[in-house]
């Protein structure tokens, strides 16, 4: 009966980390769309139209959606509806400026921007049900679940602008040595601390070099954006450190020698490393987690 309970388990973990993921997937497109910036810029603190964003936390925390375009576009509809033609729009008779990515319809609830939510909250969900299938009921997959969305949010910035905001590499890497400094304490875990503090100092740092030697090839923000990733994989050993590295520069480089078959770049063109880092860590927790 036991055995029965522990077969069934995981699969319990994986649906509630998928939802879970899903969840917190909602809340990604509006940081991404206000973190998407030039480097000399902070972050965005209005919607496309010019409104305030606002919300829970200072306007982070909500749906990437403002109600006050919503309104604006209800009542240009309305004030631009034919006599005893009310509620109908044709053409292009009901758009206002910067229209674009407004809900359709008669009567729209909210104005869409940023990246696609659906797409997001998808990606998120799937990254923390193959995390709760490989690292199963042990404790270490709370700081998992809680640090993939942040993974999830840093790539769909470095996607969009090739950048990674210090306020969400640093974060992550002292987010991640504290929580996992915690589940060192608690039983059951699978994992080493030490381990993961040497693999944060010893990967930012061979980052560091690379950047050094080729600043064009590789970003500072790369750099501190290895510290968070050196601590997750060294919780589960050295070979899984060098297995998460190893497919971050593999998918990086698959990426852009499609780019380059596909005419979209050339041997000097820029692009988002990031992401492919994120990519290959999450393979290799993915592998370490299930071996240990």
């Amino acid at each position: 009966m036991d055995l029965e309970l522990w077969s069934v388990r995981p699969l319990w973990l994986t649906v509630l980390a998928a939802l879970w993921g899903a969840a917190a997937g909602l809340l990604v497109p509006r940081a991404a769309y206000r973190f998407a910036v030039e480097p000399d810029e902070a972050w965005r603190t209005r919607c496309p139209d010019g409104h305030v964003l606002t919300g829970a936390a200072g306007g982070w925390l909500g749906l990437a959606r403002c109600p006050d375009c919503a309104q604006d576009l209800r009542d240009s509809r309305t004030s631009r509806s034919a006599p005893g033609d009310a509620g109908r729009v044709s053409g292009d008779a009901g758009r206002v400026p910067g229209d674009a990515g407004r809900v359709p319809g008669d009567a729209p609830t909210a104005y869409r921007y940023g990246p696609g939510t659906p797409l997001v909250g998808l990606a998120t969900a799937g990254t923390c049900a193959g995390l709760a299938l490989a690292t199963g009921a042990r404790p270490e997959l709370a700081v998992w679940l809680l640090l993939a969305p942040l993974g999830v949010l840093l790539a769909v910035v470095d996607f969009r602008v090739q950048r990674l905001p210090d306020v969400l590499t640093l974060p992550l890497a002292g987010l991640a040595l504290v929580l996992l400094g915690v589940m060192a304490l608690v039983p059951e875990h699978a994992g080493q601390w030490p381990t993961a503090l040497f693999g944060s100092l010893v990967l930012g740092g061979a980052y560091f070099l690379l950047f050094l030697v080729n600043p064009n090839g590789m970003g500072f923000g790369d750099v501190k954006l290895a510290l968070g990733i050196g601590a997750v994989l060294g919780w589960y050993g050295w070979g899984t450190v060098v297995l998460g590295t190893f497919a971050g520069f593999l998918f990086g480089g698959l990426y852009g020698l499609v780019l380059v078959l596909m005419r979209r770049a050339g041997r000097k063109t820029s692009i988002p490393f990031g992401p492919f880092l994120l990519a290959g860590a999450y393979a290799g927790l993915l592998i370490g987690a299930y071996a240990a």
